[in-house]
């Protein structure tokens, strides 16, 4: 699919939350075409989804393709706001991270996906700390972490990486974001046996499966 279509879905809908950037929605969606273009095999997760702002152009560039069917898509998210941080996650340019904030409830996440007459996605609700290998599909083929923490990055990774298919990708938000240093620490940590192929662009990072 052209860089056409993305941006003529961007120009048409609204961007419902100020947490994410449209050049953020924009690399997301880019990636996601090409995994989608070379029929990676597996479903779709995203881990911290908040209102839905990624969420509802991840649906709408799957229903694109007409692959809405083919690529289950799974969403994940406490639903009650930022955990608390650990010590891996200090930074004094990042005090306005506080446990709570960016509240939103299972409920409005839905409603935007109803508002905008789209299909919502399988809602798995908790923290990721408490998810289990029976939570995320047996295959992924893309896979976008937006957990803002050194552990929930970590504890997503662990989770999807085993799963995720050969020429799949997994995008980690806030990398190399001063005021969250979580992130970037929790990809090095996981990553330090075997670093991957890693590129980054727009504070995300793109990591490629071989």
């Amino acid at each position: 699919m052209t860089s056409t279509h993305i941006h003529r879905l961007l120009a048409q809908h609204p961007i419902v939350s100020d947490q994410v950037s449209r050049e953020d929605i924009e690399l997301v969606l880019r990636e996601l075409d090409r995994v989608l273009e070379q029929g990676i095999p597996g479903d779709i997760v995203e881990l911290g989804c908040y209102i839905g702002t990624t969420s509802l152009f991840i649906r709408r560039l799957l229903d694109e393709y007409g692959q809405s069917n083919n690529h289950a898509f799974h969403v994940y998210d406490s639903f009650a706001g930022l955990p608390p941080k650990d010590k891996q996650d200090t930074s004094a340019a990042g005090v306005d991270f506080k446990a709570g904030e960016l509240a939103v409830s299972k409920k409005q996440f839905l409603h935007e996906f109803h508002k905008a007459h789209l299909q919502p996605p399988v809602v798995h609700k908790g923290w990721f700390e408490d998810l289990t290998e029976a939570d995320i599909p047996a295959h992924v083929a893309f896979a976008f972490l937006d957990g803002d923490f050194y552990s929930s990055i970590l504890t997503s990774l662990k989770l999807v990486w085993p799963r995720l298919s050969p020429g799949g990708v997994v995008l980690v938000d806030d990398y190399q974001r001063p005021e969250l240093p979580g992130p970037e620490r929790a990809v090095g940590d996981f990553f330090q046996a075997q670093p991957p192929a890693l590129r980054v662009a727009h504070n995300i990072a793109i990591i490629c499966k071989r």
